[in-house]
């Protein structure tokens, strides 16, 4: 059984990150124009590394939460077979040892240069820090609006051969993970969307709830269907 997972704002938000923006269209106070755009980073750098220093620095006051843990499970009973995708660009997942995730938004804890060269880091940045390599300007590697989600070639793949699909605290608005969900379902997998709310997507099953509760139940349950078909 190959099982694609995508998660969103949700799950972290039961760890206490706050999610991406509020209603009105702020993120932290922040107009998001300002603070997650190529255009803001060249209009303010110093708003703009100031805004993910502060939320850097905020992961060390939140630990991953029973959803986290469950999909670390799951992708040990399953390796290569198991592929994880989130719009979160905290360290989360990270931390419960997965190996088969991609953060397709990018990582706070990671810059990068101008050549788009990755490399971990774990203090304030700012406009005096250079890459070690080239000596260039680093910025937060975080995918801003108007830029290319990351891995996509390798994502689309696995979406079209997976046997199972499920969306975890998405909104179902914001492309292209928002079209996960059809490309998985047009290439027969079993679609799955757990949330709060249904967000109205090609699911065969939509679960509503509290993430810290419903993702670890469905992943009992499909480790129980897996072993079954082991034998």
């Amino acid at each position: 059984m190959r099982v694609c997972v995508l998660t969103g704002a949700g799950i972290s938000a039961e760890s206490g990150v706050p999610t991406f923006r509020d209603a009105g269209g702020l993120w932290e106070g922040h107009r998001v124009e300002d603070v997650a755009t190529p255009e803001g980073f060249e209009r303010d750098p110093v708003c703009v590394y100031r805004f993910y220093d502060e939320r850097r620095k905020s992961l060390g006051t939140v630990e991953p939460n029973p959803a986290h843990h469950a999909l670390a499970k799951l992708e040990a009973a399953l390796g290569e077979d198991f592929l994880l995708v989130t719009q979160n660009i905290d360290d989360l997942h990270d931390r419960c040892g997965h190996v088969r995730l991609r953060h397709m938004h990018g990582e706070l804890l990671a810059a990068r240069n101008e050549y788009g060269d990755v490399l971990p880091w774990r203090d304030d940045l700012g406009e005096s820090d250079r890459c070690p390599t080239t000596g260039t300007r680093l910025r937060p590697h975080v995918v801003w609006f108007g830029e290319m989600p990351l891995h996509m070639l390798e994502i689309e793949e696995f979406l079209s051969s997976c046997d199972v699909f499920c969306a975890i605290g998405t909104s179902g608005l914001v492309y292209p993970a928002a079209g996960f969900a059809s490309i998985a379902f047009h290439a027969g997998a079993h679609c799955v969307e757990i949330n709060l709310q249904a967000t109205g997507g090609p699911f065969h099953e939509v679960r509503t709830g509290a993430a810290g509760t419903m993702v670890p139940a469905w992943v009992d349950e499909l480790l129980t269907e897996i072993d079954a078909e082991h034998g």
